[in-house]
């Protein structure tokens, strides 16, 4: 699949949802090693199949690299290494999402996930809050949990998931 049809498909996917029902919020749903995840759909700049990108030596390695978007240079993250996951190598359906991060001053950050696979509207009385498992496991970057067809999907806080302070 070529970017221009990925992005094409991309754009058609957000056609189909139309605009945000009254109380509604939405979310951009993608995959990471077969859990389902959800950012808010007015953070996502762009949703661009995987390429290469340029590494930065003396960097974790959740941080591949980054990449030139129309000369913005945006850091690339791997969610899955980010999350302890174990790394798997990329198919044609590994996409990059990138997201508008309010830190200390806005900036612009990809992740590297698994798939897309949709955007949906959620009503806010369908959040759940993030249980609590002590402060042995850090769960901040959740800002809730809601379930979609018949899926548990995380709903991420983009700015505290890819703060400065947390990403580097």
């Amino acid at each position: 699949m070529t970017e221009m049809t990925l992005n094409n498909e991309i754009l058609d996917m957000f056609d189909v949802m139309g605009s945000v029902e009254e109380g509604m919020q939405q979310f951009l749903t993608f995959e990471l090693h077969g859990e389902h995840y959800g950012v808010e759909i007015l953070r996502v700049q762009e949703i661009k199949g995987w390429d290469h990108v340029t590494p930065i030596p003396n960097t974790p390695p959740h941080l591949c690299g980054v990449l030139n978007l129309r000369g913005a240079i945006v850091p690339i993250v791997d969610l899955r290494l980010f999350f302890d996951m174990p790394f798997q190598p990329y198919t044609k359906t590994t996409v990059v999402v990138v997201l508008r991060v309010e830190d200390v001053t806005p900036r612009t950050v990809g992740i590297v996930v698994d798939a897309v696979s949709d955007a949906h509207n959620v009503h806010p009385d369908d959040i759940r809050e993030t249980p609590d498992f002590g402060a042995v496991v850090s769960t901040a970057f959740i800002s809730g949990i809601t379930r979609i067809d018949d899926k548990m999907v995380m709903l991420l806080d983009v700015d505290t998931l890819l703060s400065s302070a947390q990403i580097g």
